[in-house]
C-alpha cells in the first residue's frame, strides 16, 4: 500500500472506487485527479462538465452508443481461449479480443462515444492526439461516422514508427499534424492539441484518447471503455465457466486497462497491469510510471509522473508507442495507492518474445503494447500453475510492422510447434 495513504483511507477510498463513486465532485479520485488547467480553458472544461452530467447516462445517449457499439464497432468482441498457450504456460488463458473491435483496438469505444457527445455539444470540428495512431484512426472513424471534421496531433517520432495508421487517418478523411516540439510522441501531441482547444473552446471538442488528464476525462474516458471488462465479465461466466483468478492489462494513459479493470474491481480477481520497461531502469529508458514514478501534476491532472529531483516531466522510451507517456490515468495511481492493482513492468525484448510467441502458438498478431501484458502473464503463470487467467488483447499488431521488420523474427520452439 502506498505511503500516500492511511490504511484506514485507502479501504474507504477504494470501498468508495467499488460502489462507483468516484470520482468527488471535484474530479478526485482520492488525492489523485483534479482539474489543473489554463485559466483560458476552464470555461471549455465546465461546458464539458456539464455536457457529460447531461447527456453520459442519458437513455437516448446511451441507446445510440450502444446501438453504434453493435452495429458499428461489432461488440460485443469474442472472449477467446488460448489451448496451446494454456499448455505451454501451465494456466488456463483467455483473451478479451479488442483487436476484434472496428479500426482494430479498444480505442474506437472511447472514440465513438465522444463523437456522438461533440455532436450533441454542437461542435463544429473534433480536434485529437495519438500515439501509437490507434486513437487517431478511430477518432477520424468515428468523426467521419457522425459528420465532424477530425484534425489528429501525432508526435513527429511516432508518425515514422506508425506510418500505416497516419494513412489510415488520411484516408478517413482526417488531417493529421505533425508535432516537432518536446519529446515528439505522445506528451507533445496532448500539448499541442491542447493549444489548439484553446483558440477556440466552443467550437472545438477535444477527443481525449485516454484516461488522463484533466476531469471530467479519465471519467469520461473510463465510463465508455467499462463495456470492456463488462462484456468480459460475463463471457468468463459463460464460456469459461467462472471469473479468472487474475486480469491482465498493458497501461499506458491506462484507458484500455481501467476499461477492463473497473468493473471487476468487486470480485475476488488479482488485477494486474503492465507497464512498458523498455531498455532499462533509469530515467528515459522506460515508461514505467506507477512503479519508477513520483506525484505530480502533468495535463491537467495530479497523478504519478516521471520527473526528476527539481520537477521537471522526463522523456521515456518504450517499443511501443501508445505506452510511451510520462505519466498515467488518475484512477490507476488510486488503484495502486489502495492495493487493490498491482502493476509492474516489461521490456522491449520480453515484449517482442511475447508477441513471437503469441503469433506462432494462436495465430494472433497482437499490438506491441498489449504484448507487453502477455509477457508478464507468462512470468505469473510461471510462479501459479493452473491458474484461470484473463489477457485484455487491446489492439491488433498491423500498425506495429514498421516497427517489427527492425526486429527479425527468430526461430522459437513452442509447444506443439
Amino acid at each position: 500500500m502506498s505511503a500516500l495513504l492511511q490504511a484506514d483511507e485507502a479501504s474507504a477510498l477504494l470501498a468508495a472506487a467499488i460502489r462507483g463513486e468516484l470520482p468527488d465532485a471535484r474530479g478526485r479520485f482520492g488525492p489523485f485527479g483534479g482539474r489543473y488547467v489554463p485559466e483560458t480553458l476552464v470555461p471549455a472544461f465546465e461546458r464539458l462538465e456539464a455536457g457529460v452530467r447531461e447527456h453520459l447516462h442519458d437513455a437516448s445517449f446511451q441507446a445510440e452508443f450502444r446501438k453504434e457499439l453493435h452495429e458499428w464497432v461489432g461488440r460485443p468482441t469474442a472472449l477467446t481461449y488460448a489451448p496451446r498457450l494454456s499448455e505451454s504456460w501451465g494456466a488456463d488463458v483467455w483473451l478479451k479480443r479488442e483487436d476484434l473491435a472496428h479500426t482494430g483496438a479498444h480505442k474506437i469505444n472511447n472514440a465513438i462515444g465522444q463523437a456522438i457527445l461533440a455532436k450533441r455539444l454542437g461542435a463544429k470540428r473534433v480536434i485529437a492526439e495519438t500515439g501509437a495512431g490507434q486513437h487517431g484512426v478511430a477518432s477520424a472513424a468515428a468523426c467521419a461516422r457522425v459528420g465532424l471534421p477530425c484534425s489528429v496531433y501525432m508526435g513527429a517520432v511516432d508518425m515514422q514508427r506508425q506510418a500505416p495508421n497516419v494513412d489510415r487517418m488520411l484516408r478517413l478523411g482526417a488531417e493529421v499534424v505533425a508535432v516537432e516540439s518536446g519529446d515528439k510522441t505522445l506528451r507533445a501531441a496532448i500539448d499541442e492539441a491542447l493549444r489548439t482547444w484553446v483558440t477556440d473552446p466552443e467550437g472545438i471538442y477535444y477527443l481525449l484518447g485516454s484516461a488522463v488528464g484533466a476531469h471530467p476525462y479519465p471519467y469520461l474516458v473510463r465510463e465508455l471503455q467499462s463495456v470492456i471488462g463488462e462484456e468480459a465479465r460475463q463471457q468468463m461466466i459463460d464460456l469459461a465457466g467462472g471469473l479468472p483468478d487474475v486480469a491482465f492489462a498493458c497501461v499506458g494513459g491506462g484507458s484500455n486497462a481501467i476499461g477492463l479493470f473497473y468493473p471487476l474491481l468487486g470480485d475476488d480477481i488479482e488485477l494486474i497491469g503492465v507497464e512498458a520497461g523498455g531498455t532499462g531502469n533509469g530515467l528515459g529508458q522506460n515508461a514505467a510510471t506507477l512503479a519508477t514514478g513520483t506525484p505530480g501534476v502533468l495535463q491537467g491532472s495530479y497523478t504519478i509522473i516521471l520527473q526528476d529531483d527539481d520537477g521537471q516531466v522526463q522523456e521515456t522510451h518504450s517499443i511501443s508507442a501508445g505506452l510511451d507517456y510520462s505519466g498515467v490515468g488518475p484512477e490507476h495511481a488510486l488503484l495502486q495507492a489502495t492495493g487493490r492493482v498491482k502493476y509492474i513492468s516489461a521490456t522491449d525484448d520480453e515484449a517482442l518474445e511475447a508477441l513471437e510467441e503469441l503469433c506462432a502458438s494462436e495465430g494472433i498478431l497482437t499490438a506491441l503494447e498489449t504484448s507487453h501484458a502477455f509477457a508478464a502473464a507468462k512470468e505469473y503463470a510461471k510462479k501459479h500453475p493452473g491458474k484461470r487467467i484473463l489477457i485484455g488483447n487491446s489492439g491488433r499488431g498491423d500498425k506495429d510492422m514498421p516497427t517489427l521488420t527492425q526486429y527479425p523474427a527468430r526461430t522459437r520452439s513452442h509447444a506443439g510447434a
